[in-house]
């Protein structure tokens, strides 16, 4: 388990909600010659979508990446521990997470 990780279902869902929100609007306006790389990172993501299917028991965060932005490389650096909290409150929930960017299937 990752520190912060889920220790009951409660948390697991908050887990979820939480690490999944990235994305451009979260970013306070200001220059982006003073962002730093949390927020080259959350202004890169201009589409996010977390989909719940509970008959499958699939929680799946697809994101689009603008690249220009951000590389692939800085997102990994920044969300990657946290996808794998992701992964391991889905599995507290009994069920599996799955990461898609760009279209590309990552977890």
């Amino acid at each position: 388990m990752f520190p912060g990780g889920a220790v009951d279902p409660i948390s697991a869902a908050l887990i979820i909600g939480d690490k999944t929100d990235v994305r451009r609007s979260r970013v306070r306006e200001k220059p982006k010659a003073s962002f730093d790389i949390h927020d080259r990172v959350n202004y890169a993501v201009t589409d996010q979508t977390l989909k719940i299917d509970m008959e499958k028991k699939v929680i799946s965060l697809n994101l689009q990446i603008d690249t220009d932005s951000c590389s692939m490389y800085e997102y990994f650096e920044i969300f990657l521990q946290r996808m794998f909290m992701c992964r391991g409150a889905a599995d507290m929930l009994g069920a599996t997470f799955k990461l898609t960017a760009n279209g590309a299937k990552v977890l």
